[in-house]
Formats: structure tokens, sequence, C-alpha cells
């Protein structure tokens, strides 16, 4: 079920909601005070992001106000200890907190896992339990922002049931960092004459503009890895920690609380539907929803039964706040196993109420059973071995089995790539007079547990190749061969990329050097062309000149034509243009056909729900059987060499999800690695004969 990943949102976990008091109460008691509508507050911000995850395709903005609201609570109880001239007690303050926070999110994995090990899509499987003991660890974040950057982890037949730890993971490093600082802040206090407030908003400052300086730029550039990169959001917490440094300070008349806590509530609520928050967060915009929750915070206790603190304090919103940390980790799952099972990206309004529900029940349920329960036992609080264990623990719970799912599927896939030969032919059974030798009950290839490899490259191009750093990453050579005769130039997007095992045997075999030089979602066409919005496409065409010049490749492979989602092919005017610019350097391009495309109904996908043999999964691709629109400019330009491999891809235009006991495609339009070796054999006897065939008449 492809489908664009929606970022969830963490709260922190239920903690001692003090802040201030329009009294001091002794050392440190300006900061003290039990504040029953920031409890509150934290239910309508989980109540916001499940209804906004469960009914429409737009995040709330609720994740920026967690984590405000987390850091507030956080330099709330560091301060009093400052202020009151207590010790800090860092290890014994990460030993709390983790014991606390660690068994209901363990639990809430292990059921996860439990629910991807049976219902979810095999392919999947290993990618989630990855996820799984990254969320455990609290690096989630920094796994989904690589994935976010990578072009084929995007495409996935369902999101990640894990994906909503994102925040959670952030929250856990800033439980580690903020400490030091606070740490930091008690040294300059006690030997200087400045004020722990001033001295910590001082910091708090810094980190603050810093932070939301990264955001802001890295946002413009790279908004999907800055999502979930911990530097852009650290802002965010240093916001909440000068609230709670300023809360002492402010007392607002009861008509500027009322205005202030209706105020808040309303634009907190009203944020997600107006701004993009997916696409435009972390960047200034968050402030939106941040200001928002300090409103509501500042507005504190109206006095007035008009005011919102009312309705926050009252039993219900309270008791609901207790158990937003268990809400927030069970509904997303729950959404996410929905979609699975029911392949729709979003849930109807009797389906969504009934998740809702659910979360709700089974969220009172885990916090009245492990949050706290867990929270309430003393003895691992008796010496910091005892709450080590527990941290050790849980973390085991989620490693041994993690660790022995993989080592199954391991020696699963050695099992059946060890017969792969025989068992495995591939394209080769499409050949007049293949013999199947293979067993009956042989498993398909690849045996996907995770998500299908694409070809992997060999070595970097060199320095002295002059191209943007942007595009380095592009530059691979596949095959080595300084001395060799001639060089192949692999140029295009990734409908080029997905041959490089075919070319790279052919170019072996026949002593030829190998570079490639290709950019996912970029066509070898002028922008006007380009079909996907990639900042990186300009910054590609601009250097393949470059790396041409470096390479002097004698034969450019390149995607001759594209197949269209709903059918059929083109080859632009754009792309004719590079092509004979090629031939026009005294280079012959060598342009294979597309292979077809299937849009929304993935032949994959639908191997997965129906069954790799099941006649549901067969998709037409008549215009096969036409004319090649490359031929036609081959027939024209003599340095132009067509090459066709769909008759062994998708026979007389009809496709099948396996051929010759091996997968075709492993998403809607790319082959995988597997099938693209097994036509290696047919694609290097067809490119030589016709390249023989060119050189003789035209002789380039």
């Amino acid at each position: 079920m492809p489908a664009r990943p929606r970022h969830a949102a963490a709260p922190a976990a239920a903690s001692s909601t003090h802040t201030s008091a329009a009294k001091d109460s002794g050392p440190g008691g300006r900061f003290g005070g039990w504040r029953p509508e920031v409890q509150g507050l934290r239910a309508v911000a989980v109540l916001l992001v499940v209804v906004y995850h469960v009914f429409t395709d737009r995040v709330s903005g609720g994740v920026d106000i967690f984590l405000f609201i987390s850091a507030f609570f956080l330099t709330l109880s560091f301060t009093r200890k400052i202020d009151g001239g207590r010790p800090l007690a860092l290890g014994r303050y990460w030993l709390h907190v983790f014991t606390r926070l660690m068994p209901l999110a363990i639990v809430t994995i292990l059921g996860t896992l439990l629910l991807v090990a049976t219902v979810y899509p095999t392919e999947d499987r290993a990618s989630w339990r990855l996820e799984g003991l990254a969320s455990a660890t609290y690096v989630e974040n920094w796994v989904l922002a690589f994935g976010a950057v990578d072009y084929y982890a995007a495409d996935n037949s369902s999101m990640s049931p894990f994906q909503h730890f994102w925040s959670l993971s952030v929250q856990g490093q800033v439980f580690l960092i903020w400490p030091l600082v606070f740490a930091l802040a008690a040294i300059i206090v006690r030997r200087t004459r400045f004020g722990a407030v001033s001295v910590l908003g001082t910091l708090f400052g810094v980190i603050f503009a810093a932070s939301l300086w990264w955001s802001v730029t890295q946002t413009a550039a790279n908004q999907a890895f800055t999502y979930f990169d911990t530097r852009a959001r650290l802002w965010e917490f240093a916001l909440g920690s000068l609230v709670a440094l300023a809360i002492p300070y402010l007392r607002p008349p009861r008509a500027a609380r009322l205005f202030l806590g209706w105020g808040g509530l309303l634009s907190m609520v009203a944020v997600g539907m107006v701004v993009d928050v997916e696409g435009a967060f972390p960047g200034w915009i968050a402030l939106w929803p941040l200001l928002s929750a300090a409103a509501v915070i500042v507005a504190g206790t109206s006095g007035s039964r008009h005011g919102l603190d009312r309705i926050l304090s009252s039993r219900p919103l309270t008791a609901l706040g207790g158990s937003a940390y268990a809400l927030y980790l069970v509904h997303w799952p729950l959404l996410i196993t929905y979609a699975v099972l029911t392949g729709r990206a979003q849930a109807n309004l009797p389906a969504g109420l009934a998740i809702i529900v659910l979360s709700v029940g089974l969220a009172i349920l885990l916090t009245r059973l492990v949050e706290r329960p867990m929270g309430e036992w003393t003895w691992p609080r008796r010496s910091a071995w005892r709450q080590a264990a527990v941290i050790g623990t849980c973390l085991a719970l989620v490693a041994a089995p993690v660790g022995a799912w993989k080592a199954w599927d391991d020696r699963r896939r050695e099992e059946v790539l060890a017969m792969a030969d025989r068992n495995n032919p591939g394209a080769a059974a499409l050949l007049e007079g293949f013999v199947d030798r293979s067993d009956t009950d042989a498993d398909p290839i690849p045996v996907v547990s995770g998500r299908y490899p694409f070809p992997e490259y060999a070595g970097a191009c060199p320095e002295e190749v002059d191209i943007a750093d942007i595009s380095r990453a592009a530059c691979k050579v596949l095959v080595e061969g300084d001395d060799a005769a001639e060089t192949v130039l692999m140029l295009g997007n990734s409908h080029a990329m997905q041959w490089s095992p075919a070319i790279a045997h052919w170019a072996e075999e026949q002593g030829r050097r190998v570079v490639s030089f290709t950019r996912g979602s970029c066509l070898l066409a002028p922008l006007e062309e380009q079909l996907v919005d990639n900042d990186t496409c300009p910054a590609w065409l601009d250097d393949y000149q470059s790396l041409i010049d470096w390479a002097n490749p004698s034969i450019v492979f390149v995607q001759g034509t594209r197949s269209l989602d709903d059918g059929g092919e083109a080859l632009t005017p754009g792309m004719a243009e590079t092509i004979e610019s090629l031939v026009a350097e005294n280079r012959v391009v060598l342009g294979i056909r597309d292979n077809p495309r299937f849009g929304e109904r993935s032949m994959a996908a639908c191997a997965r729900t129906h069954g790799d043999d099941s006649p549901l999964c067969t998709r037409k691709a008549d215009y096969l059987v036409g004319t090649d629109p490359i031929a036609d400019l081959a027939a024209s330009n003599p340095g132009v060499v067509s090459l066709d491999m769909n008759d062994l891809i998708c026979p007389e235009g009809v496709c099948v999800p396996v051929v010759g006991n091996v997968r075709l495609y492993w998403d809607n339009n790319h082959l995988t690695p597997d099938y693209v070796r097994s036509l290696a054999p047919m694609l290097a006897e067809r490119a030589e004969s016709a390249l023989a065939d060119n050189r003789g008449e035209w002789g380039g």
C-alpha cells in the first residue's frame, strides 16, 4: 500500500506537572506548584495528534507542543534543584527517567513486532523490526531521517508502525543532553554572582537561536531529513525551557488570562488546518503551535468560571493527560495495522472512531497495568544497578527476538540462494529449448524479508572529476579498468541504474570499464521535461558533460524511452535532443527501451496480497508489440543503437509477477536486481550484436 509517510508525534510520558505558583514556598518554591491545566493541555494535544492521524492526511503540529511541554517540565525540575542549592545527581536522573519511560515503550514495541510478524507484508518485516530496535534505543528519528532522503527506501508497501517513535527518540536524546546544560549552569552559578535564571536563560537563549537558525536553513534545503533531525528540534525544547524560567515573573490580569487561554487553544487547533505542517516544519512556522501552547500555560489559573483552565483541569481531561503517553504509543500501530489489513490509507468515520476508542481503552489499560505500577515500583529505586538492570532487561526483550528473527531469515535466504542456479533461472525460462530442473517447492528470489535491494555500486569517482558536491554521490565506477580499450557510461535515472548488474556483466565479459552517473527521478532531458520536482536534478544535468569529459566514454548507455503510468511510452523532444548531442561528440548511444510501469496498479503489491501466481496480478502492456520509439530515432541517426529486452520481461505485452521463479518487479516500476541478473547473458549478446551492426554501418 504505497503511501507517503505521515509524521507522528510523541508526548512525554506522564511526569510531575509542576510549574510556577504566585508564591514562593522555600528554596526553589517559585518553580513549584501543581498546575492541573497543563495536564489537561497534554490531553488536548494528544487528542489532536490522534484525530489528525486517523481522519486526515495532515499533521496537527502536536509533536512540537509535546517537545515544548517535556522541556518545560524538565526545566522546572532542575531549576528547583539549582535554585535550592541541591545536587543535580545526573546519573540518578538518567537512570530514573529511562526506567520510567522504557517499560511501556517496550511493551508497545513487542506488541507491534508481533503484529508485523503476523499480518504485515513480508518485504517490510526486516525494515520494521530494525525500526523496532531503533525505537527501543532512541535512534528511530535518525533511521527515518536517512530513510527519508533515500529515493528507493520511500517505496514501501506500508507505512512504518514505528514511525511515531521518532519524536520519543528526540526526547530521549534531549533527556541526555539537557541535564548537561543544567550542570554547566550550576557550575557557573557557584563560581559567579549570576543567578540561576539569568545563566539558564542565556544558555537556552543561545541554544534557541542556533538551533532555530539551523532548522530554518536546513528545512529550506532538505526538509525531509530536517524533519527528524534532533539539531533542528532543540530550539523547541529551548523555548519550553525559556517559558518555564519566565513563568514566575508573568502574572497577567484575569482578562488577559481568559484571552490567552482560549486564544491559545483555538490557535493550536487551527494550525494543522491552515499550515502544511508536514511540508513546512520544523522551520520558523513551528513557532505557531509552540506560542499557542505557551499562551495556554501562561494563562494558568484564570479564577473565572469562563476560563479555559476550568475545562483543562476537569477530571476527564487530567485523567486522559495521565494516559497521554500510552495513547500516543498505541494509536499509531493500530492505525497502520488497520491500513495494512484493509488497504486503506485513511480510515472512514466508523473505522476511525473504532480505532480511537480502542486506542483510548488500551492506553488506559496499559497505564494502569504497566506504566503506573512500574512508576510506583520501589525495588529499582534502591540502587543504581537495579535501575540499570531494568533498562538492560528492557533492551534485551527487544534485541533478543529481533536478533533471532534476523538470524532465521538470513539462514533461510542462504539456503535458497545456495540452490538459486538450479531453482531460479529467471529470464532463461523464456528461452527456446529451456529445460526446467528446479525443485517444485523452491522459493522465488529475491527472498524478501526487507525492502527490495537496489543494485549496489562499487567505488566512487575520483576527486579529480569536476562535478558539484551534490552530484558526487551519483558518480560511481562500477567496473574498474584504467587500461580498458573502451568505457561505458551509464547515464540517466533509476531506470538506467537498474540495469547495472547486466551492464557490469557485459562489460566484464568484454573487458570494458563502466562508469555510472545516475540520479533517481532525473530524466536525461531539459528541466522543463522533468516529471518530478527534484532539487538535485539541475546540478546533475549541469554536471553530466563534465563527467563525460573525464570518463571519455565511447558508449553511453541511456534509458531510451520512458514508459508511462497509464500505458504507452514516450521519447520526448528533449530526450531525443540530448541523445543526438551525445552522438555529435562521436559517441555511440545505446538506448534501452523502458520496461512497463503500472501506476497505482502495482503488480508487485498485488502479488504480495494475492500471491505470486495469482491471475489477478497479471498486467498487460500491449504497446510493447509496437515499434520502439528509440528504434525510429536509430533508423535516422546511425550513432544511436536501440536495445529492447521487453520480450523477456513481458512476452507479447503480458507481464506476470514471477518468471523462472524470480520476481520481476519490486515496486510498480523497477525490476528486481535478481531478474536483471538473469537477463545479463541475453543483454550482453544483444548489445554486442547491435553494436557490431552499428559499427559496420557507421564506424563510430
